[in-house]
């Protein structure tokens, strides 16, 4: 049986798999991504840190770093961050990315001594499973700035990155 007549209900063009839409009510919008930053000059110091050792997510900040021209370093301790910052000539960084889930890291009691040490030049993002309601109640009590599910980072990370990616002289502006 030819089912092509569906095509032409929703003017979609699916073969029928989804409902004809409601009139006056559009589809999804795309979400457009944003610009990537100018290409950092080689020694650019780091301005994004991550504690995050789950290599899916590894590799997808990676990847999106790579396409905003925001150079993301990764470490695995508050040492290794330390580490990082002497070598960028003591300079702050804008934003520490957490998997609150990385027991490595120790996120709960590093998060304030960061907050404590930083001030309020660095923004500290979190991420977790969407169910995990007591866990971001507890980061948001010990300072982390900003927790999200999974899914939530994910789509907001190109964004996030172009924000804390950017220089000073942009981030100055914008405050």
């Amino acid at each position: 049986m030819d089912h092509s007549y569906r095509a032409n209900l929703n003017g979609s063009g699916d073969n029928g798999n989804s409902r004809p839409r409601r009139p006056g009510f559009a589809g999804a919008y795309p979400v457009a991504d944003p610009e990537p930053l100018p290409a950092p000059a080689q020694d650019a110091a780091s301005r994004v840190f991550a504690f995050v050792e789950d290599l899916f997510f590894l590799s997808k900040i990676q990847d999106t770093g790579r396409k905003m021209n925001v150079k993301v370093e990764f470490v695995k301790t508050e040492k290794d961050l330390a580490d990082h910052m002497k070598n960028n000539g003591e300079e702050k960084p804008s934003l520490i990315i957490f998997d609150l889930n990385n027991a490595n890291a120790k996120p709960l009691s590093l998060i304030p001594k960061l907050k404590n040490k930083l001030k309020k030049g660095t923004s500290i993002i979190g991420f977790l499973s969407h169910v995990q309601g007591d866990l971001k109640q507890k980061a948001h009590e010990v300072g982390c700035d900003m927790v999200l599910p999974r899914s939530a980072f994910s789509q907001n990370l190109p964004q996030l990155l172009r924000r804390h990616g950017a220089a000073d002289v942009d981030s100055a502006a914008g405050d």
